[in-house]
């Protein structure tokens, strides 16, 4: 989790990324998510309780990973009541293509609940790292009119993060490849 990025998003967003992905991109810039017994667990309820506090000082919320997607039925739970109870936009990446998510049978739920999807696995011969795009391959899905574009493309490409624990995150697409 971070409370603040201005790199994972259009503004001053929080992220969450969720552990455990059986994709295995080969070159994913996150292998450490892969593993389902990383990361650490939270209810829904402190994530919220989280979120909320922050709610006045972002601009939203990014989900990533690992691969959220296979944590769909909590995602889903935890992402309608960002949107009934904060309100915040949401931006979404996933590893499976815009044609797998659709096929999910909790697919319309989720839907309902995100801004923008941005889909595919990482494909590091068409590594590109750029405005949120990893791969030539992905796609971005504007779900709702809440973010263009040129939103999009005018995210920074990495930054350096100290949190108040004194650990140093750098965060952004590929940002070690410049």
């Amino acid at each position: 989790m971070m409370a603040y990025s201005q790199v994972n998003g259009p503004g001053k967003r929080a992220v969450i990324w969720l552990q455990g992905c059986t994709l295995a991109c080969p070159g994913c810039f996150n292998p450490e998510t892969h593993g389902a017994g990383g990361g650490k667990e939270y209810p829904v309820e402190q994530l919220m309780d989280w979120l909320a506090t922050l709610a006045g000082s972002i601009d939203g919320l990014s989900i990533s990973g690992g691969e959220p997607l296979q944590q769909l039925p909590h995602l889903v739970n935890f992402l309608q009541q960002v949107r009934q109870k904060l309100g915040l936009p949401v931006l979404l990446f996933t590893g499976y293509t815009w044609l797998e998510v659709q096929k999910m049978p909790a697919a319309p739920s989720l839907i309902d609940c995100v801004d923008v999807v941005i889909a595919g696995r990482y494909l590091a011969e068409q590594r590109q790292a750029n405005h949120l795009i990893g791969s030539s391959n992905k796609t971005v899905h504007f779900i709702t009119h809440t973010y263009t574009l040129d939103d999009l493309n005018s995210i920074p490409p990495a930054e350096v993060v100290i949190d108040p624990s004194g650990a140093v995150v750098l965060s952004g697409i590929d940002p070690l490849i410049w």
